[in-house]
């Protein structure tokens, strides 16, 4: 953050001639500082106009900075992946939380963030892959903790007063998942949050602070000796494609945009799976034939492969988020185009052999450990099994445009979606058109549509029934060691998942809460948990741990801060706040370096 203006004693003409040769002199001789020259065309290239890097330009253009704002899809796209997401926001010890009788401190969610995260790969080796992750993860902690939830209210965000419970883990006192509710829904959802700093650039850009470079695809980094001073790449045709579908690769020409400083905010390559397989982790075994994706096309990776032929380190390839929840969405909008449901723990998961998973294969407990689970069954997909009682108030389905009532700000509207016993309009379309729901009202009838939609009759009714039949007998028993049965205990022991996420506890079977209904999940790819290693002001480091002048990142290309803040897993709503965090944090120091 720029210091303060501090008023100034009184100076003569001579002094003031003196002091202003004396910094020019020093400026000139500084090492590694950056100042925007007569041939440059900015003081900051930032490169992608998602949300860090939207968060990134309001901060440096608060600083007085020029800044041109690159990305190769067309101005429809700015904010990038941000508008289709959920909103979800990571608050530590938040009055919502509070309100809801749950007690938080940075203590407990310090903990569950390491425990979480598992760094193993030199947390403590200023050259481990994992250096510089533990120490944005504390970073981030102490903000979630600390000003985040202030500064984005003073910016005009709100949140519904209820907190989700996400990523629960196996409840184990050292094991992975949240310790308690900390996932909050911004009102306006993904475009709430990215409003107000697409509000900020714009403004910027209508007074000349901030160009726009649309359809401009960077296809290098320029350096002149050991500093990055611009970029170089292809322009592409103008294209009129609608937010999120694809766009024209065409080129129609070239560009070289020159400045002290390039800030890389280009996201992932949850969209590239070609590049999801060949980082695929060796301890999942083999990479999944068959995936659905959960971000645009554009979502491609090529800024990592640029950025390390300019000698950035990428670390924590390998490690990645993808979700085992996925449903082909029955409208897409991009390619392979799907939608991820976050449940409570109600439905049953399966394999594709219709084999129960243990635990942690239960909805919204742990996403990677489910991931492990579906590989080693030897197929790519699974099931959910569950009826109608268990859809209409556990489904929420991951997306803007998938949550009509908080998109629009309308909380009487949402809040009445979610306590009725009515089925919500886009779950509906999903049962009523969705390519992966099976709905019957008897179980030899759903097993024969689950195997008929997979074209195998790897589902044996006999042992379907005798699983969810001994799951259902666990209901009356109070001291019940099942630990799904267990799970859905103390969700209903929250008063918020009580009230508008979990389903009294019944028999799956019971004819009262049907028909019956079978969700095939797929894999859905979604965020890149690696990239770009950072230092804490967001400076690229090369191979031997120094910055590299004049090159910064944030957001998901470089693993969210420091090329791995989240380790091998995430906690949830830390992907939006890491882009927030990051970007806010690159941008002040990248504006500091450039005074």
């Amino acid at each position: 953050m720029p210091p303060a203006q501090q008023s100034l004693p009184d100076l003569s003409r001579r002094q003031l001639l003196a002091t202003a040769a004396a910094a020019t002199t020093l400026s000139a001789l500084s090492l590694g500082r950056a100042s925007a020259g007569p041939a440059d065309d900015a003081d900051v290239i930032v490169v992608g106009a998602g949300l860090a890097g939207l968060v990134a330009t309001s901060e440096l253009v608060a600083a007085g900075r020029r800044v041109l704002l690159l990305d190769q899809e067309p101005e429809t796209g700015l904010g990038g992946q941000a508008f289709w997401s959920l909103g979800g926001l990571f608050f530590i010890d938040s009055l919502e939380q509070r309100i809801a009788g749950v007690r938080d401190s940075l203590d407990l969610a310090r903990r569950d963030w390491f425990n979480t995260a598992g760094f193993d790969r030199g947390p403590d080796d200023p050259l481990g892959e994992d250096y510089w992750g533990t120490r944005w993860a504390e970073a981030y902690l102490q903000f979630a903790a600390g000003e985040k939830q202030s500064w984005l209210a003073g910016l005009g965000m709100r949140w519904v007063p209820y907190v989700g419970w996400a990523e629960r883990g196996d409840r184990s006192p050292n094991g992975p998942g949240n310790s308690v509710p900390r996932f909050h829904l911004t009102l306006g959802t993904g475009p709430g949050v990215m409003e107000p700093f697409e509000k900020l650039v714009r403004d910027a850009h209508s007074r000349g602070a901030v160009s726009f470079r649309f359809r401009h695809q960077v296809d290098g980094l320029i350096t002149t000796g050991n500093a990055v001073t611009g970029v170089h790449g292809s322009v592409l045709e103008p294209s009129d494609a609608p937010r999120g579908t694809p766009s024209s690769r065409t080129e129609v020409g070239g560009f070289e945009l020159h400045a002290p400083m390039v800030i890389v905010t280009s996201g992932g390559i949850g969209a590239n799976h070609d590049l999801v397989r060949r980082n695929w982790p060796a301890r999942l075994g083999t990479p999944p034939a068959r995936m659905i994706t959960g971000v645009p096309a554009h979502v491609d990776g090529r800024m990592l492969a640029i950025s390390e032929a300019a000698g950035a380190r990428l670390v924590n390839r390998d490690r990645m988020w993808h979700y085992t929840e996925g449903l082909i969405n029955h409208t897409p909008i991009w390619p392979d185009h799907g939608i991820r449901v976050l449940a409570s723990p109600s439905s049953m998961w399966f394999d594709a052999t219709g084999r129960r998973f243990p635990s942690p294969g239960i909805p919204s407990f742990d996403t990677l450990g489910t991931l492990e689970l579906i590989m080693r069954s030897g197929y790519d997909y699974s099931w959910f099994v569950l009826n109608k009682r268990i859809i209409d108030k556990e489904f929420v389905l991951s997306g803007s445009e998938q949550n009509p009532e908080l998109t629009h700000k309308d909380i009487p509207g949402y809040l009445l979606s979610r306590l009725t016993n009515s089925t919500p309009p886009p779950t509906k379309a999903f049962i009523d058109h969705g390519p992966d729901f099976v709905t019957a009202n008897a179980l030899p009838e759903l097993v024969a549509g689950m195997n008929r939609l997979t074209g195998s009759d790897l589902i044996n009714v006999d042992d379907l029934h005798a699983q969810i039949s001994l799951r259902d007998e666990q209901v009356d028993n109070p001291n019940s060691t099942d630990p799904q049965i267990i799970g859905i205990r103390n969700s209903l022991a929250y008063i918020g998942d009580a009230l508008v996420r979990t389903t009294p506890l019944h028999r799956i079977l019971d004819p009262a809460a049907g028909p019956l209904i079978a969700i095939r999940m797929n894999i859905l790819t979604r965020k890149t948990l690696g990239g770009l290693q950072t230092d804490l002001s967001g400076r690229v480091l090369d191979a031997t741990g120094h910055p590299i002048t004049g090159l910064y990142a944030a957001g998901e290309v470089a693993g969210f801060g420091g090329g791995g803040v989240h380790g091998y897993r995430a906690l949830e709503g830390t992907f939006l706040g890491g882009c927030l965090f990051s970007g806010r944090q690159t941008g002040r120091a990248a504006a500091e370096e450039s005074a």
